[in-house]
């Protein structure tokens, strides 16, 4: 993934996040400000009930109450005696969400040695578990795609539609096996309502693990011994089957990008002919229009310097012509010279004095 991406994709979560704090504050903290004023109004009357219980009393008490709670001790009534959340099978459950990072958070260890133990637990568990999830969802996902394929074969229908159907009952099964199934259980035996009940299935399933409804954890509730075992292994392929429908999506999707990138490279290829093809008819129609232009221009001065050769002997006859004229001229034009001995013609006389000659002149 490129940077780009990375940075695209980080500022649609911070959004993400922006838009989920935003809406929860304006869902939460109202009844989050009413519940501060009922305890605050509680403990008023308490203590104006109560002269002889002092207000220090009150708070430590209360904190005694909450540290019970942290721990998994529950303050109310006599059953946190008689039952506990750190039996077998209460260790076994927390075990499994430590291990699938689930976490819900109703419990936790006290002890120094309880917290290292736990530290090294998660440390080597969680790979442990997450080996087991993949292999189990590898196997949900061979089944799955060996049932479509004997879909295929049967009723021989395009593979898109085939394939786009099979995922959808898949999913539709797997929400009726994983969350109605189970919210309806956990409803009859919590005691839960519906939207409770629904709402532990998905933050369960999903590993968010917030821990304010937990399986197993009413104190005042006798649950059978095989309850919470039977709760971590709807826990495990659950996540199983979400893990191969998120698998089964990733190599779809890979497949889709696969294919995507061959179309568009394709395209690339097609444009990079096209623009090749167009490049070489520029260059060849550059190449006619330059040869014709030359052509035409060769033609144009052929045709000048013709022209030219043309009208120089035409010029050249034409002073010929003059030369001979004015020769001829000059023959019949009469030398005039004055003289006084000589005796001129009359004919010679006039021909001098139509030439400007006053004097006498001999032709």
């Amino acid at each position: 993934m490129k940077w780009k991406t990375v940075l695209a994709v980080f500022i649609v979560v911070l959004l993400y996040l922006i838009c989920g704090g935003l809406t929860f504050e304006a869902l939460e903290q109202w009844y989050e400000k009413k519940l501060k004023d009922s305890i605050a109004l509680e403990k008023t009357t308490f203590l104006e009930k109560h002269p002889c219980v002092t207000s220090d009393d009150l708070e430590a008490l209360i904190k005694h109450a909450v540290d019970a709670v942290s721990a998994g001790v529950s303050p109310i009534g006599n059953a946190s005696h008689s039952s506990s959340y750190w039996d077998f099978i209460g260790g076994f459950f927390f075990a499994g969400t430590v291990i699938t990072t689930i976490g819900y958070g109703n419990i936790a260890p006290s002890t120094q040695g309880g917290k290292i133990f736990c530290i090294l637990y998660a440390i080597f568990g969680i790979p442990l578990f997450g080996c087991l999830l993949a292999g189990i969802g590898d196997q949900l996902g061979t089944i799955f795609v060996k049932s479509i394929l004997r879909v295929e074969k049967i009723f021989r229908i395009s593979q898109t539609k085939i394939r786009v159907t099979s995922t959808i009952l898949f999913i539709l099964a797997g929400c009726i096996v994983f969350v109605t199934i189970p919210a309806v259980i956990f409803k009859h035996i919590e005691g839960w309502t519906t939207l409770e009940a629904l709402y532990f299935v998905v933050i369960t399933l999903t590993t968010v693990g917030i821990g304010d409804y937990v399986a197993g954890g009413n104190q005042m509730i006798k649950y059978k011994p095989w309850y919470k075992p039977l709760v971590w292994f709807w826990i495990l392929v659950g996540l199983a089957y979400f893990a191969a429908v998120l698998s089964m999506i990733g190599d779809w999707l890979r497949v889709l990008s696969k294919k995507t990138k061959e179309e568009v490279g394709g395209i690339k290829a097609h444009a990079a002919e096209w623009k090749a093809n167009v490049r070489a008819e520029f260059r060849e129609t550059k190449r006619r229009l330059s040869v014709e232009v030359h052509d035409k221009l060769q033609r144009a001065a052929t045709i000048r310097s013709m022209e030219q050769i043309k009208n120089e002997k035409l010029s050249e006859r034409y002073g010929q012509n003059e030369s001979a004229q004015s020769f001829e001229m000059s023959r019949n034009v009469p030398f005039c010279f004055p003289t006084a001995n000589w005796n001129c013609s009359r004919e010679i006389q006039s021909s001098c004095h139509s030439h400007g000659k006053k004097t006498c002149c001999q032709k």
